[in-house]
């Protein structure tokens, strides 16, 4: 799988949900919506149910040809077969998760507003970066702010895609996708929404036809 197309376009992560039906239902109207990236994440969860959960996830993804990703937990990403795991700052390294996951496996990482980390985490061997957040985020509150003009340095230095997270919503969507954003990441305002098909589908509406603009299309 080649990471340049496959983190692209709308990149859903789970909200913490204990009923693995329910979750399983909203992730299926996302994918349905035409999401291309799903990343599990589930910080409040035992192990049991979070393997439980990634099992589940990661058929459903097949089933839509979706990327599925694992937030930290590389051991996880492994016992799944998901394609890559997400790793932030107190997470293990590059190194280590490819050790694991082997080479064609997708490691993606955590920069936030440095792009002295994304460049140390693509000399790692990295395959996608993520900066945010870029607007207030009700799921981390307290999260180093990122400047748009960060996302247009990054996209002339880096190879990689980039990743764009924080307080995104169909309304202030289109700038990141404009200055360079290969994916955009959302949880509440999609699996919060009252439709999440259709929002979903605007989402991913929105970002290819600012991705038109600029010549950068998803795959």
């Amino acid at each position: 799988m080649n990471p340049a197309y496959a983190i692209s376009g709308i990149y859903a992560i789970t909200p913490d949900c204990a009923d693995t039906a329910y979750l399983l239902h909203l992730v299926r109207l996302a994918l349905t919506g035409k999401i291309q990236v799903l990343q599990y994440r589930n910080k409040s969860a035992i192990p049991a149910q979070r393997l439980e959960q990634a099992h589940a996830l990661r058929k459903l993804t097949n089933e839509f040809a979706a990327t599925f990703i694992v937030n930290d937990d590389v051991q996880l990403a492994a016992q799944v077969d998901a394609d890559g795991v997400h790793l932030g700052a107190a997470d293990n390294s590059v190194h280590t998760a490819r050790a694991a996951l082997g080479a064609h496996k997708i490691i993606g990482v955590s920069c936030y507003n440095r792009l002295s980390l994304a460049q140390d985490a693509v000399h790692a061997g990295a395959n996608y970066v993520a900066f945010g957040a870029f607007f207030p985020s009700t799921i981390k509150p307290n999260a180093a702010v990122a400047d748009i003009k960060l996302l247009h340095q990054a996209r002339a230095e880096l190879s990689v895609p980039l990743v764009a997270i924080g307080g995104i919503t169909p309304l202030n969507a289109a700038s990141l996708a404009h200055a360079g954003a290969d994916a955009l990441a959302v949880i509440s305002a999609l699996f919060g929404s009252d439709d999440v098909i259709a929002t979903a589908n605007k989402l991913s509406t929105l970002f290819n036809s600012n991705r038109l603009l600029t010549g950068r299309l998803t795959s």
